[in-house]
C-alpha cells in the first residue's frame, strides 16, 4: 500500500480558524457519589501546606463470587480528593467533578468540504472498480457518518486516503462473509513519519492477544519515541456499530489516529501550565472548556510529582466514567496499551480515548470508560472497577509491561501477581546462577596460589554464572506455574500490607487465614507441583525473597519503582566473605539496581551503568550484584580514613532503555526514600511494614553518569521532607553547599600523591616517563589528571576510541580538551606526529602509520590496554569497565616473565583484578591498587557531610552556599582548601605505610593495601565499643585532632558534639585513631605499639 505523508495544517492556521464550543450548562456538581479523583504522587503531601484530606468512605466489599476475574487481593491505593474546591469556585460536595455529556471532552469543527470530498472519494474508488456501484454509496456514508470519526480527520486526511481505506474495508467484509465461522475480521494500518492511521476489530472489554495489538505498535513508534522533538498525540474511537450492521454481533471496529503535534510553544518552560502556550494547537481547537479547565488542573499537579497523577470523572446521566492520567513524559513506556488490559480485565471497555502531549513534558491520557456489556462472564459493578483500576494505576505505572504481562492480559493472574512474579524473576537472576557445592570442593581441592589452577577457577566461575539459568528459561518455569506464583504472591502480601487506622485494606473480602500458606507448606506445594530439580530452585527462590524482604514500598499507593530493604544474609558466605550491612534492590520500567553497604553508616557512589548493545547488556546484567558487591567492597576498604563505611548503589538500564538514565535515576532514588521516611498521609504514603525497626539514612554520592543529577536527588529529599536532605547527597553543585569532585579535582590528587610518590621514591623524572590513561578527558578523574600531571602522554583510550602518539601527545590540545569535557575524538588530529594516530569506535578498515590494518575500531579500543608495544612506562587506568584486566588477559601484559609496564596506579575501581594484580607485582610492576590510590572523592564527601551536620540550615546557607552569582563564601572557599590538603596528607601516610612495609616483608603492595584497611576498620570497631570512648579527656582530645580545624574555630568543639550524632563522633573517634595507629606502626604490630601510641596521646591530653 502507498502511504502519502499527511500535512497537518493547523500550523499555519490562527487559533480561531474554528469556532470555539460554548458550553450549554457551567460546570455542575452532584451528591450521591464515592470519591473518584486519584491523585498518584510520590510526594508525602503530609508534608506541604494545604495537603489533600483522604476520602474516609471505603468502597463494599465484593462478595459475588461468579466473576472469573479476581481483583489484586491486595490493592495499592485509596481515594484521595484532588482538589477541595470546584472549579471556578463551585464546590464539589463529594470531592469530584461531575459533568454534563455535552460538556465533556472534544467537539470537532464542522469540515465545510465534507460532501465535496465525499464525492472525490467516490470518483477515486469508482475508477478503481473493485467496490460495486450498488454498494458505493451505501459503503462511503457508512464510513463517513456511523464509525464516530469527527471531521478533522476527514479535513486532514487525502481523498486517495480515504478511498484506499474504503475500498480495504469493504474487502475485509467480504472476506468475513466468506468464512466458514462468519468471523468479522479486519486489520488495516497507514503508517507514515507525522501521521498513522490503525483500524481493528475486536470485542469491547477483551485484549486480543492474538491480534495485531495495534496500540502496542502505534506506542512503540510513535508514544515512546525517542526523539524529543517529535510529539504525536492518538485519537482512538470504538464505532457503536460492527462491520456487517449486525445487531447481535458482539465485534465492533476500533480506529486510532496519530498526528505529529504542533505546539504553540515547542520549548517552554518546564514548569509552564498556561494551555495556550503548551498545548498542540488541534487540541485548542477541538477541546472543550471544561476539558480545558480539567487538564490545567491536572497538569498543575504533574509538573511538581515525579510519579503519576489521576482524576476520574462522572459523566451525567450515564455510567461512563471519564479517566485521566497525567505523568512526565518518557517516565512509562509502554502504558498506553497497559491500561487497556488493566481496565479490560475488571470487565470495563472504552469508548473513546486521546493522547495529549504538552510541550512542557507532560502528557495526558484520557479515557472514556464504560461496562463491557458482551461478557460471558458477570462483570463487577463499573464504581468497584473503576476504583481498582485507579488503585493499580500507580503499580502499572512502575513497569508497564512486566515479563508476566500476558498471564495478565489473558486474565490468568492479577496485575499484583503478575508484577510481583516479575521482580522475582529479576530477582532469581542474580541470586540463582550461584556456583554450588561442586565449585566449592574444586576450589578447595585445587591450590589458589598456583597460577594455573587460579585461572582455571576464573573461568569455571564465569561460564558456570553464565551457562546455569539464563533469564528467558527462568521466565519459561515461572509462567508454567501461574498457580504457585499466586500462592506466592498471598503469603508475601500477608506479611507486607499494612493495615491501620485511616488506611484501606481491600476493596475485597481478605483472605482467609487458612488461604495463606506458611514457608513450609509452600516449600511442599513447589516440591508437589514441580517436575523437575530445575524448577524447583526456581520456584524456591521465591520462598527465599518472600523471606529476604524486611520493608517494600508494593503497597505504597503513590511510587514510581518498586523498591525492597533485603536482608543479605541468604547470600552464601563462600562466594561473599564479607558480611553486606544493607542490601536494596531498586525495580523499575527502566531499568534495575542496587544498592549494599558495610556499615550502618556508610557512604559510596551511585553509578548509571548503559550498555552498547544486547550482548553488552546480557555481560552487565549477569555481573550486576557482583559488581556492585566489589565496588562496595572498595569503597569499604578506601574509606579507611573516615568515619562511614563503604556503600556503594549501581543502576543498570535495560538494553531498550539506553536514553533513560535521567528517569532511572530519579525513579531508583524516590523509591528508596519511600523505605527511608516514614509515611504519614493515608492514600498518598501508606505506612509500610518495617521488620527492619531500626531507622536508616544512607549517605550517597555522585558516580559514572551521574555527576549531573546529584543536585536534583539533594532537592528531591529535601522536598520529600527528609530532615537530613543537606548531607543526602555529596559532590552536589555550591549552590546547594556541595563541594564538587571534578570542580577541585579530589579524586585525582589522591591518584597523584602516588604517581609522584613513585617517581620520588624511584628518582624517577616525570617528564621522560611515557604514560598511558584510560578515562579520557571528558570525565572527572581523567580530565583532571590530565591538568595536573606532567609525564609524557603516549596513548589515552577513552569511550570514544584510542589516541596515540609515541613522540608525545600534543600537552596543550589535551588539556583544551580536558578543559572543554570532551572525548579524544575532538582532538585536532593535525597536531599527532607522523607516527601518532586516533582509531575511534565507529572507525572501519584503518591502516596505521606502522602498516597495522585495524578492520574493527571497537575491538581494537576494547583491548588496547593489552597490546604489547613500548609506549608505556606508566599506567593510570581513570575509567573502564571492572576487570578489564583479569586473570585471563594479565598475560598479555607480562613478557618472558617480567611485566611490560612498570608502574601501574589503578585509578578506576575495579580496574585490574587482585589475582592479575598479584600476577604483575610477581613480574616485577610497582602497583597500587584502588583502594588506595582513588580514596581522594571519600574524604571530600566525607568531610562535606561533616559540614552539613555540623551547621543548621541558616548557617549552612550562609557559609557553605554560594549565591546565584556562582560567588562562594569565605568560609566554603577555606573549606574546600582544607579538604584538598586533608587528602594529599592522608594519601601520603598511606603510600609511606605501604612502601616501607612491602620493603620489610616483600608483601605484595596489593596484599598490604587490603591489610592496612582491615587493620584499620577491625581496630576502628574496637575503639568505638572501648572505654576510650567513656573518658570524656581523651574523647574530646580525639574529636578536636580529628575535626576540620575551621569548623572548630567557626562553631566551637560543644557546638559540634551537641549536632552531629553520636554514632557519627564514635566513627569519628575511632577511624581517626586507628588510621594514625596502623599508618605509624603498619599492618601487623607488636602487642606493645599500641600502649606506646596512647601513652603519647595520654600525656598530650595531661
Amino acid at each position: 500500500m502507498v502511504v502519502k505523508m499527511l500535512t497537518l495544517q493547523t500550523t499555519d492556521l490562527p487559533l480561531d480558524r474554528f469556532p470555539d464550543y460554548i458550553d450549554p450548562d457551567p460546570l455542575v456538581t452532584r451528591e450521591g457519589f464515592q470519591p473518584k479523583i486519584e491523585n498518584m504522587a510520590s510526594k508525602d503531601l503530609a508534608a506541604s501546606e494545604g495537603a489533600p484530606n483522604p476520602a474516609t468512605k471505603i468502597l463494599g466489599k465484593i462478595k459475588d463470587q461468579e466473576l472469573s476475574r479476581h481483583p489484586s487481593p491486595r490493592p495499592t491505593h485509596f481515594s484521595v480528593s484532588l482538589d477541595t474546591n470546584g472549579v471556578d469556585g463551585q464546590n464539589r460536595h463529594n470531592g469530584h467533578r461531575v459533568l454534563r455529556s455535552a460538556t465533556v471532552g472534544y467537539i470537532a469543527p464542522e469540515f465545510g468540504g465534507k460532501d465535496e470530498q465525499m464525492k472525490t472519494v467516490k470518483e477515486i474508488i469508482m475508477r478503481d472498480n473493485w467496490i460495486p456501484a450498488s454498494h458505493l454509496d451505501e459503503q462511503i456514508s457508512w464510513f463517513y457518518n456511523e464509525l464516530g470519526i469527527d471531521d478533522v480527520y476527514f479535513q486532514m486526511e487525502k481523498a486517495d486516503v480515504i478511498a484506499t481505506i474504503i475500498t480495504s474495508m469493504y474487502a475485509a467484509k467480504v472476506a468475513a462473509h466468506s468464512r466458514i465461522d462468519k468471523r468479522e475480521e479486519i486489520q488495516l494500518d497507514m503508517e507514515a513519519v507525522d501521521h498513522a492511521i490503525y483500524i481493528d476489530t475486536s470485542v469491547p472489554g477483551l485484549s486480543n492477544l492474538k491480534g495485531p495489538r495495534y496500540e502496542n505498535r502505534l506506542e512503540a513508534k510513535y508514544l515512546d519515541h525517542t526523539d524529543p522533538d517529535k510529539r504525536f498525540r492518538v485519537e482512538t474511537f470504538r464505532s457503536p456499530v460492527s462491520l456487517s450492521n449486525d445487531t447481535s454481533s458482539g465485534t465492533s471496529l476500533r480506529c486510532y489516529f496519530v498526528y505529529q503535534c504542533q505546539f504553540v510553544d515547542s520549548r517552554p518552560d518546564p514548569n509552564e501550565t498556561r494551555l495556550e502556550v503548551i498545548s498542540d494547537r488541534m487540541f485548542l481547537t477541538k477541546a472543550t472548556k471544561n476539558t480545558k479547565q480539567i487538564y490545567h488542573d491536572i497538569i498543575k499537579l504533574a509538573v511538581s510529582r515525579t510519579g503519576p497523577v489521576i482524576e476520574v470523572v462522572d459523566i451525567e446521566g450515564t455510567e461512563e466514567k471519564r479517566l485521566i492520567v497525567a505523568f512526565r513524559s518518557r517516565t512509562a513506556r509502554g502504558i498506553f496499551s497497559a491500561l487497556s488490559d488493566l481496565y479490560h480485565y475488571y470487565g470495563v471497555t472504552s469508548s473513546r480515548k486521546y493522547v495529549e502531549q504538552f510541550s512542557n513534558g507532560i502528557t495526558v491520557m484520557s479515557i472514556y470508560l464504560k461496562p463491557a456489556a458482551n461478557l460471558d462472564t458477570k462483570p463487577m459493578p463499573i464504581e468497584q472497577s473503576i476504583h481498582q483500576i485507579t488503585k493499580e494505576i500507580s503499580l502499572l505505572y512502575c513497569i508497564p509491561q512486566n515479563k508476566l504481562h500476558p498471564l495478565f492480559a489473558s486474565g490468568q493472574l492479577s496485575l499484583q501477581e503478575t508484577i510481583y512474579g516479575h521482580c522475582v524473576w529479576v530477582f532469581v537472576q542474580h541470586f540463582l546462577n550461584r556456583l554450588g557445592a561442586e565449585y566449592t570442593s574444586i576450589r578447595n581441592a585445587l591450590n589458589a596460589t598456583n597460577a594455573a589452577h587460579a585461572e582455571m577457577l576464573s573461568k569455571l566461575k564465569r561460564r558456570l554464572r553464565t551457562e546455569t539459568f539464563t533469564p528467558d528459561y527462568i521466565l519459561e518455569i515461572i509462567t508454567s506455574y501461574p498457580q504457585l506464583v499466586r500462592a506466592l504472591y498471598a503469603a508475601f502480601a500477608h506479611v507486607h500490607l499494612d493495615v491501620g487506622a485511616g488506611f484501606e485494606r481491600d476493596v475485597v473480602a481478605p483472605a482467609s487465614s487458612d488461604a495463606i500458606l506458611s514457608d513450609e507448606k509452600l516449600k511442599e506445594k513447589i516440591s508437589r507441583e514441580v517436575s523437575n530439580e530445575h524448577e524447583e530452585m526456581v520456584m524456591t527462590a521465591f520462598r527465599f525473597f518472600n523471606t529476604a524482604v524486611l520493608k517494600t514500598n508494593y503497597f505504597t499507593p503513590t511510587k514510581v519503582a518498586l523498591s525492597f530493604r533485603l536482608n543479605p544474609a541468604f547470600l552464601p558466605e563462600s562466594e561473599y566473605p564479607r558480611r553486606l550491612y544493607g542490601m536494596f534492590l531498586v525495580i523499575s520500567a527502566e531499568a534495575r539496581g542496587f544498592h549494599l553497604r558495610f556499615k550502618d553508616v556508610a557512604r559510596g557512589g551511585i553509578r548509571i551503568v548503559k550498555s552498547r548493545s544486547k550482548e553488552a547488556f546480557s555481560i552487565n546484567a549477569r555481573n550486576l550484584f557482583d559488581e556492585n558487591y566489589g565496588l562496595a567492597s572498595t569503597q569499604q576498604r578506601k574509606n579507611k580514613d573516615i568515619p562511614e563505611g563503604g556503600s556503594k548503589g549501581v543502576i543498570l538500564l535495560d538494553a531498550k532503555q539506553q536514553d533513560r538514565a535521567r528517569e532511572a535515576f530519579e525513579k531508583y532514588i524516590d523509591s528508596i526514600l519511600d523505605l527511608l521516611l516514614p509515611a504519614q498521609t493515608p492514600g498518598i504514603k501508606n505506612p509500610i511494614v518495617d521488620l527492619y525497626k531500626k531507622e536508616e539514612i544512607l549517605f550517597m554520592g555522585p558516580d559514572e553518569n551521574t555527576a549531573d543529577l546529584v543536585d536534583w536527588a539533594t532537592e528531591h529529599a529535601r522536598f520529600r521532607g527528609a530532615p537530613w536532605w543537606k548531607s543526602f547527597f555529596t559532590g552536589k553543585s555550591p549552590r546547594l553547599g556541595g563541594i564538587p569532585h571534578d570542580a577541585y579535582g579530589m579524586t585525582t590528587l589522591s591518584v597523584r600523591e602516588y604517581v609522584k610518590g613513585i617517581y620520588r621514591k624511584l628518582n624517577l623524572d616525570p617528564a621522560v616517563v611515557k604514560k598511558m590513561q584510560t578515562g579520557g578527558p571528558d570525565g572527572d578523574l581523567g580530565s583532571n589528571e590530565i591538568l595536573l600531571s606532567n609525564e609524557k602522554y603516549t596513548a589515552i583510550v577513552d569511550g570514544s576510541g584510542v589516541l596515540v602518539d609515541p613522540n608525545g601527545i600534543d600537552k596543550d590540545e589535551l588539556r583544551r580538551l580536558a578543559k572543554n569535557r570532551v572525548m579524544i575524538s575532538d582532538f585536532d588530529i593535525s597536531k599527532l606526529s607522523k607516527d601518532g594516530y586516533r582509531v575511534l569506535c565507529d572507525d572501519s578498515n584503518i591502516t596505521l602509520p606502522s602498516g597495522e590494518f585495524v578492520s574493527n575500531g571497537t575491538p581494537f579500543r576494547n583491548v588496547f590496554h593489552l597490546r604489547d608495544s613500548d609506549l608505556v612506562d606508566c599506567f593510570v587506568p581513570c575509567g573502564g569497565r571492572p576487570e578489564s584486566i583479569d586473570l585471563s588477559s594479565v598475560n598479555r601484559l607480562i613478557k618472558d616473565g617480567r611485566t611490560k609496564i612498570p608502574y601501574i596506579v589503578e585509578g578506576a575501581n575495579l580496574f585490574i583484578t587482585q589475582d592479575a594484580k598479584l600476577r604483575l607485582e610477581e613480574a616485577g610492576c610497582v602497583l597500587f591498587k584502588d583502594a588506595s590510590a582513588n580514596k581522594g572523592g571519600v574524604t571530600s564527601s566525607s568531610l562535606e557531610v561533616l559540614a552539613s551536620l555540623s551547621f543548621d540550615d541558616k548557617e549552612f546557607e550562609q557559609h557553605m552556599c554560594c549565591d546565584n552569582q556562582g560567588r562562594a563564601p569565605e568560609f566554603y572557599k577555606a573549606y574546600v582548601k582544607q579538604v584538598q590538603e586533608t587528602i594529599c596528607g592522608n594519601a601520603r601516610l598511606e603510600f609511606e605505610a605501604i612502601w616501607r612495609e612491602h620493603e620489610q616483608t616483600g608483601i605484595p603492595r596489593s596484599v598490604l593495601s587490603d591489610k592496612l584497611s582491615v587493620a584499620i576498620t577491625e581496630l576502628d570497631e574496637e575503639l568505638q565499643r572501648s572505654d576510650l570512648w567513656i573518658n570524656d579527656k581523651i574523647r574530646r582530645s580525639v574529636l578536636a585532632d580529628a575535626l576540620p580545624k575551621l569548623l572548630l574555630d567557626k562553631l566551637g568543639l560543644d557546638t559540634i558534639i551537641s549536632r552531629v550524632p553520636e554514632a557519627y563522633l564514635r566513627a569519628i573517634f575511632g577511624s581517626y585513631l586507628a588510621s594514625r595507629f596502623v599508618y605509624e606502626f603498619g599492618s601487623q604490630p607488636s602487642q606493645f605499639a599500641f600502649y606506646d601510641f596512647m601513652s603519647k596521646r595520654m600525656a598530650k591530653v595531661e
